[in-house]
């Protein structure tokens, strides 16, 4: 799932000025994903990213804590709801599909990788057969 053109987007991230390190860090992993994409369409402060034109996360403080939006199945979000405190509901998204993970030091940088990732297939899974045939061999 590793996105061979990192490099350049990697370049661009370290020029924007707005992201704390915290938020540079996720946001090199979002971006390391094949066909991941990025934009700032609610302002400097929220980075929504995207896999074929679909949003899959976003990245945004409030109250000094980082956040993370992140597509989750809904049976899925809910277990994770119940196992952390640091996942709740979606902020500003449909609660049922959408988790809100709070990076306040509780989760884990593995399970973290773990959710963007799953938030990411949720969307390439759904995708047309032949956009996510193209989408795997790297080509979107």
């Amino acid at each position: 799932m590793v996105n061979d053109q990192g490099d350049k987007e990697k370049e661009d991230l370290e020029k924007y000025q707005g992201l704390s390190e915290s938020a540079l860090v996720w946001a090199r992993f979002f971006s390391s994903l094949i066909g991941a994409s990025y934009s700032f369409p609610f302002g400097p402060d929220t980075m929504v990213f995207k896999v074929a034109g679909k949003v899959f996360g976003l990245i945004y403080e409030k109250e000094d804590i980082l956040r993370l939006n992140l597509k989750c199945d809904p049976e899925h979000a809910l277990e994770l709801r119940d196992v952390f405190n640091s996942v709740v509901p979606g902020y500003h998204m449909n609660k049922k599909h959408w988790n809100t993970l709070l990076l306040d030091g509780e989760l884990p940088p593995g399970e973290i990788e773990r959710q963007i990732e799953h938030s990411y297939l949720q969307v390439v899974n759904k995708l047309p057969k032949k956009q996510a045939a193209l989408l795997s061999k790297g080509m979107q």
